[in-house]
């Protein structure tokens, strides 16, 4: 993730208190508006750090054919992260 998750935290309390002040929606008594924004944000953001595990933990588990065949682990990164975004439809 790019942004540290204080920033992220302040965002989403001012996006929670901009849609209220300007009457763009209701909030309920006792719901906690801002920490719902956070998570969606999280949840969001943490995405990419997600797929770059996976795409680890899929390349380590051929890292020795790779390594026979002399594949470069960075364009193969690459190319595999690529692919897995494209095919789940992923904007990052």
């Amino acid at each position: 993730m790019g942004l540290r998750k204080e920033f992220v935290r302040l965002l989403a309390d001012k996006t929670a208190v901009d849609l209220v002040k300007q009457e763009m929606i209701e909030v309920p008594e006792g719901l906690d508006l801002a920490e719902m924004i956070y998570e969606v944000m999280e949840a969001e953001l943490s995405l990419e750090d997600k797929i770059n595990e996976e795409v680890r933990v899929m390349l380590n588990q051929h890292q020795e054919t790779m390594r026979n065949n002399g594949a470069s682990y960075q364009e193969m990164f690459k190319l595999l992260k690529a692919k897995l975004v494209r095919e789940r439809k992923i904007v990052l």
